[in-house]
């Protein structure tokens, strides 16, 4: 697929698994609870997919024969905050292959674009904290669980109008711009009827 060339404006959505090294301070949390419920050999197993996933985005990518100085890169979970490509690198160096990625097509003259609002961000993160802490005690209640749950997608739907005005707004005409996301966001409706949406299909 080669997108170079042309005035219109292109946008690559790529649904991804986020890898441990994404996770931050959630990490450990979130392992626990994995293993807790499904076991080890699961976990195992399900890492072992998300590299296999990272190896064929790559590879897909590579194959696309993009022009770097007119691509724009949007990470769901990076703020809109000056300290972007910070992040990028911090991200890459403690092992994250989304970042390592996205670091390496900078290099190559890609735009990285602060995508989310950190407001929201933090809504996500301290809702994710509450979760899992439910799910360590053990002591959540149904009427709990829904009512996160709830609050969970409201939040999500928010997030998702966000990062998709945010493309509106930023994503030139000539530009392509690849949208790295996690698997339950969707920005279908969302985007302007001018921006010409490609959604990359990796199975995992």
């Amino acid at each position: 697929m080669s997108m170079s060339g042309s005035l219109s404006r292109q946008l690559i959505w790529i649904p991804i698994l986020h890898t441990q090294a994404d996770l931050g301070s959630l990490s450990k949390s979130v392992q626990e609870a994995f293993v807790r419920r499904l076991g080890q050999a699961e976990w195992d197993l399900h890492q072992r997919r998300i590299e296999g996933m990272w190896d064929e985005i790559r590879r897909l990518i590579g194959l696309m024969n993009l022009d770097y100085s007119r691509v724009r890169l949007y990470q769901d979970g990076l703020p809109i905050c000056g300290q972007e490509e910070q992040i990028v690198r911090d991200l890459a160096k403690a092992g994250s292959r989304n970042h390592s990625l996205l670091l390496e097509m900078m290099e190559e003259g890609a735009l990285l674009t602060g995508t989310e609002s950190p407001q929201l961000l933090v809504e996500e993160y301290q809702l994710a904290g509450k979760t899992l802490q439910g799910v360590e005690a053990g002591s959540r209640s149904a009427r709990i669980a829904r009512a996160q749950q709830v609050l969970g997608k409201r939040l999500l739907e928010r997030r998702d109008t966000f990062i998709a005005e945010r493309i509106n707004q930023t994503l030139e005409p000539g530009f392509t711009g690849q949208v790295y996301l996690g698997r339950l966001h969707n920005l279908a409706g969302k985007l302007a009827p001018d921006i010409q949406l490609h959604r990359l299909e990796v199975s995992v």
